[in-house]
């Protein structure tokens, strides 16, 4: 028994990096919001919704996890999908765990094995860890075959995973279970981040995406690529009482072409004005503090394909 064990001193402290990767739609963005315990990834029906890496931050006493939620890797069609795909990689680099995210309610596709294949061609792989996610959407006897099928891609791609968990994001199901076999896998080391804190992401990049999943629903399938949200500005509003603070918004919801424009501010504005309604809500949940929103629709042609406009935008 050495010193430290003798005198019953505190596990050592944990920290590192790991992200969940997956095709488009495979619960990523709510599993990091479920292990983070707030809304920092916005979460949409429609594919390719998340377009930024966003780090979520999971503070235990013991150990600090920063979670990467990151796009869904996809055949780009455009520039914007290149740059979404190269940050997937990117990332990959930099963690020490990835969660690669499989649906239990889908079966393992050529898109799934094409991302592992991908991962197992790292010059520094990180480890695995296989998530069979959306356990909640499936039968006992289909989660077995879900299983069975994640078990036997391990042998077919060469790869290793080393551990294979079925999760709930929306159910809670073994979520608290996921997060200790992703920190065991972390080195020791400092926190990269002051106790508290949720995410570094900068609150008008929050906002903005909050704004930009208000849009999304109910849009047709070709329109939500063509959205990106930018804040103008933002500030409270002087002379209001300190009990009573208002959260002045400014931002503008961008689309390609003036066709989408229609569709988005709807029949006398009854559209944006229920997209503005949605994001007002959720955007006083992140800050506590009610708010006006000014909310415009801008085109901008053709931005997806259009390098200065996707620089401008932060792409």
């Amino acid at each position: 028994m050495n010193r430290d064990s003798a005198a019953g001193s505190a596990p050592a402290f944990r920290s590192g990096f790991a992200c969940f990767v997956g095709r488009p739609n495979a619960g990523k963005s709510t599993l990091t919001n479920a292990l983070v315990g707030s809304k920092i990834a916005i979460t949409s029906s429609k594919p390719q919704t998340t377009r930024h890496a966003i780090r979520g931050i999971v503070n235990r006493p013991d150990a600090q996890l920063v979670l990467i939620d990151t796009p869904g890797l996809h055949r780009p069609r455009t520039l914007l999908g290149e740059r979404l795909n190269d940050v997937v990689r990117d990332t990959w680099s930099e963690v020490d765990v990835v969660g690669i995210c499989l649906p239990s309610n889908e079966r393992i596709g050529p898109g799934d094995k094409y991302l592992m294949g991908q991962i197992a061609q790292l010059p520094k792989r990180p480890k695995l860890i296989a998530i069979a996610t959306k356990e909640d959407l499936v039968t006992p006897n289909r989660m077995i075959e879900h299983l069975q099928a994640i078990d036997a891609v391990q042998a077919e791609l060469g790869i290793e995973f080393v551990h294979i968990v079925p999760v709930s994001a929306e159910s809670g199901t073994n979520l608290n279970e996921l997060a200790d076999l992703i920190i065991a896998e972390l080195p020791q080391g400092p926190a990269y981040y002051p106790d508290g804190e949720i995410t570094d992401e900068p609150d008008e990049t929050l906002i903005a995406e909050l704004i930009r999943e208000a849009a999304l629903e109910g849009v047709r399938d070709e329109l939500p690529h063509s959205i990106v949200v930018t804040v103008e500005e933002m500030r409270l509003r002087e002379g209001r009482p300190e009990d009573r603070p208002l959260l002045d918004l400014f931002a503008n919801l961008i689309v390609e072409r003036d066709s989408q424009k229609g569709i988005i501010i709807g029949h006398k504005g009854s559209r944006l004005r229920e997209v503005g309604s949605s994001a007002r809500e959720q955007i006083r949940k992140l800050f506590g503090t009610p708010v006006h929103l000014d909310l415009r629709v801008k085109v901008v042609k053709d931005w997806q394909r259009d390098a200065k406009a996707l620089n401008r935008l932060g792409f």
